[in-house]
């Protein structure tokens, strides 16, 4: 009995954390400041397919998801793609920096100190969470979890011939 309550009690958080994530259509109009001091506006980036990616140092499906990202970057950046990697608040920046000099991150990596950008992109609450956006600035695609990394070649594929 205690564990149909303890399953019950579990999938009634999921739901209760799920539902306070919003659903985003848009980019949101927001500026990132990366690593290195540079700002990226989202707003420029326009007429070019983004994946915006919110990630921890201390989450493994995160560190697991590094060479897919690096791989998409490699190959679809000359094309027009941008990426940038949003490292969650609680995040120390010292633990970002070090991980992304680690790991030889090829592309720009942000910090959200105080939760803006999770904010402005629905709530992101976990990690990785993926948005991939269109030329025009909708979210075509939100992950939470490891995307899949041929459906994301797919899709990318088809926004950079659109």
């Amino acid at each position: 009995m205690k564990t149909k309550f303890r399953s019950f009690g579990l999938l009634l958080l999921l739901i209760i954390l799920l539902g306070c994530s919003k659903t985003i259509t848009s980019a949101p109009d927001v500026t990132f400041t990366t690593i290195t001091g540079k700002k990226i506006a989202l707003k420029d980036l326009r007429n070019k397919p983004v994946i915006v990616t919110f990630w921890a140092t201390d989450c493994p499906s995160c560190i697991e998801e590094i060479p897919d990202l690096i791989h998409l970057y490699t190959q679809y950046h000359a094309a027009g793609l941008e990426l940038i990697a949003v490292a969650m608040y609680y995040d120390p920046p010292n633990h970002v920096v070090d991980m992304t000099k680690a790991k030889q991150l090829p592309y720009p990596v942000a910090l959200d100190l105080n939760s803006e950008f999770a904010e402005a992109f629905g709530g992101v609450m976990f990690t990785p969470s993926t948005f991939l956006i269109a030329p025009d600035g909708s979210v075509v695609k939100k992950e939470t979890g490891l995307f899949d990394l041929e459906k994301m070649k797919t899709n990318i594929e088809s926004l950079l011939k659109g």
